[in-house]
This record gives structure tokens, C-alpha cells and sequence, in this order.
């Protein structure tokens, strides 16, 4: 049977795990009564019979012949005080009316108990004041939603019925006004407006003396951003209905932010006269592709908000369950009957009592059936509750199954090579140049994708909610297992299919015979990657090559954690993109019909290529900050561009160097890169990481650590620095005895994945932390329907 803290600390909300009772803070204080009691002067089975004869005395005592309980005799009494502000709500406060075997510890528990009720009252009541208020806010868009389409509706068979052209789109027609506002401004003052928020909860939950003020700054806010208007590809006011609106689609897209920068330049040509042709206003077209997007987002909205009040029905029970254990144990320990009279104080308090949330969830599922699931319950129950993918015994038999396989092959492999002398200083030199960049860059990618199922692994027992920080659904996301999986059977075809190729070779098979065999599995890799059928994980595979869209695309796409956490990961992997730009062009140019693999060295714009490509991934992570910092506006995105453009400073200095070995070239490198490292190493640890805090009461650390070793922290800090600097190989020019060059750049580039994926843990460790300061378990979506008042 699960013990049920462990029971309770894996079903809690990550995210509000210090709003949760203290359960462990409970125990300490019980086992603290426990081991007093013991320690005392009275025998065991003495107290043990008094503790009987005292339980069935104050039974006899507590009911009266008529049944009436008195409440004289009661171990304790819990005091129901007024808080100082209404945000807070009631206040509780125990008192002792019998004598414990030792009151000051009795004291101190009692004291947590009530510091834990006070702390989950004033959090619910704070949650669900932020949900009711989001349930407002969606009732009314969906209002607008509808209201908007019914006129539009209207139109269009208005449009029908006239002698319109039929090929022409319907619109509605509404009076817009002209604003001058920044999409950075806007941003901005959300994210003021989110952070107040976040400390404005955790000083209620706190109890902290400053949530008056914090109160003040939080209206201040809101002043600041009702008087903020936002300017995208539909940010117009105008009136429809009888209603002075805004719309907002976020520029997500490339055809919207291209519709929207041709909007700011045509939209600075044409205020003026438009303004003194029409002072009216103009006419704004919402068509059906706007109404689209923003029924989208407000689909978007109704199943987070859903989500957040399944959270919230989740903390109420778990909380009511952790009251009703500790009080259980405490009668074991004490001997006393508190259970029933605290729990009905528990039973009676806000959290528990309150229907709020129940009647609102209730609406909202309603409301997501007549909408948007076309009255089909079922169909919204895929949205608003999607069942969890259940894992297989068969899955773990398969990873047995096919490692085993793969340390067969790779051990028989690494003989023949051994014998053949594949691998030596000098070694058969066209194998080397044609099929050895493939198992390097398959070795790469896979060791890669290994790490990322280790890094899930680590997550889930760690707690961090990776889930919600890339934002994957529950029903698409891979698990660690079905990660080992693809990586095991992968591996295991390609060094099949190697080991297959070399004993070929070794035969006497001519390479021109056999080396269409690395093609062909570079080649099935790449149409099994793209397959449209519902297989081998299509989803994933179609939401990865999603991402790569996006990253390839910057800054055209909205940046989210998942893509700029990629573009990280390709970061990493230069090594193997310019393996396959290489092994690419030796099959594409029909060069490995005649073994000329020197080909592509020798061609000029096939060179340039490969150089482009070790610069590739730093542009796109620099081009990722720069559309971040427009659409945020905050300065620390221009610092970490830096860092990326160092990057490229320190790749360019290097080919360079290679190409023209000279004096200057090599300080030139040794400066630039040593620059840039210490650029990165700061970044690191103390943006991604969010170590190295001065004030720490973990030294050199952070105060909030999901690892109970500390010497962790510093081990993984220590062997980041060390990985940092293998670049110092370009100066060294250090290979092993009696091995192929080639081969220590895979091991190189191997040190690298792996500081890679060390780094992984630990930024999703911090950003998990930081998605808990600020008590945030679902996503706020952005809504597009703004109502704007006479004055704006």
C-alpha cells in the first residue's frame, strides 16, 4: 500500500506545491509529540491504559442522557477571527482546553495546523477570484463571438441573394478609428501586469503585510493598461453592434506579420488624410479567416480555464484528505478525539465550502458543448478531459529486446572494423570520407534523443511539469519510454545495416557495388521521418517538424519555449548538420557512382554551403531573441542575441583559421573564443540555470532546489565549464593514438550532446521554478475582443 505523502506529493500541482498543506512540516511536529510521549516518565502499558480508560470516560462525558454533547469537555476549541482586509477571508486560531502531555509541542502543532488552514483559504479564495473573473471575461467574448457571427452570417446571405460577384469573400462592415500604439508597449504592460500578479498572490498567500500595497500597484496597473492599446494585424477600435471593440489577433504567423508590417508602413502613409478625408473613420473587412482565429483562441481560453478548475477541485481534495490523515495520527499519538472537532472547522472553511468553482466548471463545460463540440458531449470531453496515454509492458520488452540486438551488432562491428583496420591513422580512406559521416551523424542525432528520454525521466521524478512548460498535450506527448524505444530500434537498424555494408566490403564486394547502402538508409530514415500514415508517432513527428518550421522561419513565427529550446538543441549539433549537408551532396550530385567524395570539398558553392551551415542554428537563435524582444520588449533578449552573435564571431574566427593557418588567425581565435565562452558560461548559470545568487542560503546556488544533493549543482556547473572549452581541440590539434582523426571529432562533438543535455535538466529546472513563484499551472491565452470605452 502507497504511503499517502508520497501518495499526496504525486497527485499535487507542481506549480502550487507551496500552497499546499505543509503535510511533511505536520509529521515532523507529530513524530516531535510522539517521541516527548515516549520519553516521558509514564510506563507504556500504563499510559497505554489510561489513554483507554481516559477515551472511554470523556465518550461517557460528551453525551448526556438526551445525547446533547458537551461542549465543556472538548480537547480543544478553534477560534474563528476577522481578517484585516476581505481578500484574505477568516482567520483561524486553536486553543487548548485539556491538558497535553506536553503543550508546547501540542502548541506548535496546533499553530502549524492553523497557519496551513489560513494559507489554503486565502490561495483558493484568490484562484478562484482569478478564474470567476477569466469565466466573466470568456462569457462576454463569447457573446461578442457570437453576436459577430450571426451579423456575419446575415452578410453573407445578403451577399448571396444580391447580384454580388459569388467568388468575392463576405465581411462585415464596421467603423473603425485609427491608434498609434506599439505592439512592444502593449506587451510590456502585460508583462508589468503579470508579474504584479504573481507577487500579489504569493503575498496572499503568505500572509505578508505589504498585499495592501501590492493591491494599490496591482490597480495602478490596470489604470496603465486600460490606457494601452494594441496595434496588430486587426488592433483597430470599431464599433459594431452598438459596441466600440478592438480586436487582436497575435502575429503568430508569417502571413501576419507581413500583413501587419504592410498595415504599419501603408497605415503611417494614410492616417493623416484619411483622417481629414474621413474623420469618421474608415471601414474595417472582418472576414471569416479573422472570426476563425478568433474563435480559436477563445476555444484556447475555455479549455485552459476548464483545466485551471480541475486543478482547483484537485487542491480542495487533496487538502480536505491531508487534514482528515494528520488529525487521525494525532489522535493515534495523543489519545485526544480532535478529528471531529477540527475537521468540522475544516468541513465549514472556504476552501471546502465554497461551490464557486463546481457551478462555474459546470458552465463552462456547458458552454464548450453549445459552441464548439456542435452538442456533443463526448466530442468536448476530448478537449476539456483527454485521457492519458497509457504505457505497455510491451514497450519496456521491445527496449530489452533490441538492445540486446544492438550491443550484438555494435560489438560484432566494432571487431570487423578493428580487423579491417577501418578506424587506424591510416585507414581505407574512401570509407572513411563516404560511409563513416552517416553512423556519425546517426550516432549523434540518436545519443541526442536518448539524452532528452534521460531528461524525461529526471523531469518526472524531479516533478518538474515539462508537459505544460512546452506546452504538449497529454495524448501526443512522448513518454521516456517510447523515446528508449525509437533510439534502441533506430540504432539497432543502423548499425545492422553498417555492420551489413563493411562485411560486404570485406568479401570483396567493390565499393561501387555496395555503397548505394548507406544512401538507401539515410534515405528510409527521411521518407519514415515525413510518412503521413498513422504510424510510428506521427503526431510527435509532425509537431516536431512543425518546430523546425518555425525555427527556420525566424523570426517570422511567434516564439514559444518549445522552439527556441530546439533551436538550442541544433545549437549542439553542427557537427552532424554538416554530416548530412555533406553525405547530401555526395548522393545528390551522383558522386558516389565513381567514389569522387572530394567533390563537394572542391566545389566552390558546395564549400560555402557547409560553412553556412556551421553558422545556421546561432542565426536562428539570434533571430528567435530579436522577434522576442518585439513582441516583449525587454532588454535581456538583445543580451543573450549577443551571445549568439559572439558565437558566430568565435565559428567564423575558426574557419578562418582553417583555412589560412597563420599566427594572427590563431590569437585572433583564442580571443574571440575564450570571449564568447565566458559570455556563454555566464548565461548559463545565471540566466538559464538561475544560479550563482549572492544571497543564496545555498551558497553560490539558488534558494529553491529540486535536488536534494547540493555537490550536484556544482559537479554539473564544474563539467559545463570543462565542455565549454572544446574548442581549445582547434588550437591543440589533440587526437588519439592510432585513431582517425574523424573519429575524435565524434567524440568531441559527443562531449557536447552531452553538455547539452545536462544543460536541459537544469533550464527546464528553472523555468519550472519560476512557473511556481508566481503559483502558474495553466497558460493565460490571449483573448481578441477588447472593449474600449467612449473616452479611448
Amino acid at each position: 500500500m502507497v504511503k499517502f505523502s508520497k501518495q499526496f506529493e504525486g497527485q499535487l500541482v507542481p506549480e502550487w506545491k507551496e500552497a499546499f498543506v505543509d503535510y511533511w512540516q505536520l509529521k515532523k511536529d507529530l513524530k516531535k509529540i510522539h517521541l516527548l510521549n515516549n520519553n516521558s516518565n509514564h510506563p507504556i502499558k500504563h499510559s497505554h491504559r489510561n489513554s483507554l480508560s481516559s477515551n472511554f470516560l470523556s465518550s461517557l462525558k460528551k453525551f448526556s442522557l438526551f445525547g446533547h454533547q458537551h461542549k465543556d469537555h472538548e480537547a480543544i476549541h478553534v477560534h474563528k477571527k476577522l481578517a484585516s482586509s476581505a481578500s484574505k477571508g477568516d482567520l483561524y486560531e486553536t486553543e487548548l482546553l485539556e491538558q497535553f502531555e506536553d503543550s508546547d509541542a501540542a502548541k506548535e502543532f496546533f499553530s502549524c495546523l492553523d497557519l496551513q488552514l489560513n494559507k489554503v483559504n486565502q490561495f483558493f479564495k484568490t484562484k478562484e477570484k482569478e478564474f470567476l473573473d477569466r469565466g466573466d471575461c470568456l462569457r462576454k467574448q463569447m457573446e461578442i463571438l457570437v453576436e459577430l457571427k450571426s451579423a456575419f452570417k446575415k452578410q453573407r446571405d445578403k451577399a448571396a441573394n444580391s447580384s454580388q460577384d459569388s467568388t468575392e469573400d463576405a465581411s462585415i462592415d464596421c467603423t473603425i478609428s485609427y491608434e498609434e500604439d506599439s505592439v512592444k508597449d502593449r506587451r510590456e504592460q502585460e508583462q508589468i501586469q503579470d508579474d504584479s500578479t504573481g507577487e500579489l498572490e504569493k503575498n496572499e498567500v503568505l500572509d505578508s503585510p505589504r498585499s495592501e500595497e501590492m493591491g494599490e500597484m496591482g490597480k495602478s496597473m490596470r489604470m496603465k493598461r486600460d490606457d494601452i492599446k494594441l496595434r496588430t494585424l486587426s488592433g483597430h477600435v470599431f464599433n459594431c453592434q452598438g459596441k466600440n471593440l478592438r480586436i487582436n489577433i497575435p502575429l503568430t504567423t508569417p502571413s501576419r506579420t507581413f500583413s501587419a508590417i504592410s498595415y504599419l508602413v501603408w497605415g503611417d502613409l494614410v492616417s493623416q488624410s484619411s483622417k481629414k478625408c474621413n474623420p469618421e473613420g474608415s471601414k474595417l473587412h472582418i472576414n471569416k479567416t479573422k472570426l476563425h482565429h478568433a474563435e480559436k483562441m477563445i476555444k484556447g481560453a475555455f479549455i485552459e480555464l476548464y483545466k485551471g478548475l480541475g486543478y482547483l477541485k484537485t487542491y480542495r481534495n487533496l487538502n480536505m484528505l491531508a487534514f482528515i490523515k494528520i488529525l487521525k495520527k494525532f489522535d493515534k499519538v495523543t489519545g485526544k478525539q480532535v478529528l471531529p472537532i477540527y475537521l468540522k472547522v475544516v468541513e465549514s472553511s472556504y476552501f471546502n465550502s465554497s461551490d464557486k468553482v463546481m457551478n462555474l466548471a459546470d458552465e463552462v463545460e456547458d458552454l464548450f458543448i453549445k459552441h464548439f463540440a456542435e452538442e456533443d458531449r463526448r466530442k468536448a470531453r476530448k478537449y476539456l478531459k483527454p485521457h492519458q496515454h497509457t504505457e505497455s509492458h510491451s514497450v519496456t520488452f521491445f527496449i530489452g529486446l533490441f538492445t540486446g540486438c544492438f550491443i550484438a551488432l555494435f560489438v560484432g562491428y566494432v571487431i570487423m572494423a578493428h580487423i579491417t583496420g577501418m578506424y587506424r591513422r591510416q585507414p581505407d580512406t574512401v570509407y572513411m570520407e563516404t560511409v563513416y559521416p552517416v553512423l556519425s551523424m546517426f550516432t549523434l542525432m540518436f545519443l541526442h534523443f536518448f539524452l532528452y528520454g534521460c531528461n524525461i525521466f529526471m523531469w518526472r521524478k524531479a516533478r518538474i511539469n515539462y508537459s505544460f512548460i512546452f506546452e504538449l498535450g497529454p495524448t501526443k506527448e512522448l513518454k521516456y519510454r517510447d523515446i528508449f524505444l525509437i533510439c534502441t530500434t533506430s540504432m539497432t537498424a543502423v548499425v545492422g545495416v553498417m555492420f551489413i555494408h563493411l562485411s560486404l566490403h570485406t568479401k570483396g564486394h567493390s565499393f561501387s557495388q555496395v555503397q548505394v547502402i548507406p544512401g538507401l538508409l539515410l534515405l528510409s530514415f527521411m521518407l519514415l521521418f515525413v510518412c503521413p500514415f498513422k504510424i510510428c508517432y506521427r503526431s510527435s513527428r509532425f509537431r516536431f517538424l512543425c518546430v523546425l518550421r518555425n525555427i527556420v522561419l525566424s523570426p517570422l513565427y511567434k516564439v514559444v519555449m518549445l522552439d527556441f529550446f530546439m533551436a538550442d538543441q541544433l545549437c549542439s549539433q553542427v557537427p552532424m548538420l554538416r554530416n548530412l549537408e555533406y553525405v547530401a551532396c555526395y548522393y545528390l550530385t551522383g558522386s558516389y557512382k565513381n567514389q569522387d567524395y572530394g567533390y563537394c570539398m572542391r566545389a566552390k558553392h558546395f564549400r560555402d554551403l557547409a560553412y553556412a551551415v556551421s553558422f545556421l542554428p546561432y542565426y536562428w537563435r539570434a533571430m528567435q531573441c530579436a522577434r522576442r524582444w518585439f513582441d516583449e520588449g525587454q532588454t535581456s533578449h538583445l543580451v543573450n542575441l549577443g551571445k549568439y552573435v559572439s558565437a558566430m564571431l568565435a565559428a567564423g574566427a575558426k574557419v578562418a583559421y582553417e583555412k589560412e593557418r597563420s599566427v594572427g588567425w590563431l590569437c585572433l581565435v583564442v580571443v574571440v573564443s575564450s570571449a564568447a565562452t565566458i559570455y556563454q558560461l555566464y548565461w548559463d548559470f545565471v540566466k538559464d540555470w538561475g544560479l550563482l545568487q549572492i544571497n543564496s542560503k545555498n551558497p553560490w546556488l539558488r534558494n529553491e532546489l529540486m535536488l536534494r544533493q547540493k555537490f550536484i549543482y556544482y559537479f554539473s556547473m564544474g563539467l559545463n565549464l570543462i565542455l565549454r572549452l572544446a574548442w581549445l581541440q582547434t588550437v591543440l590539434h589533440s587526437n588519439f593514438e592510432h585513431v582517425d582523426y574523424r573519429v575524435t571529432g565524434l567524440f568531441l562533438a559527443s562531449l557536447e550532446v552531452i553538455r547539452r543535455g545536462q544543460w536541459n535538466f537544469y533550464r527546464l529546472e528553472n523555468e519550472h521554478l519560476n512557473n511556481a513563484g508566481k503559483f502558474r499551472a495553466v497558460k493565460t491565452v490571449p483573448l481578441p475582443f477588447h472593449e474600449v470605452d467612449e473616452e479611448d
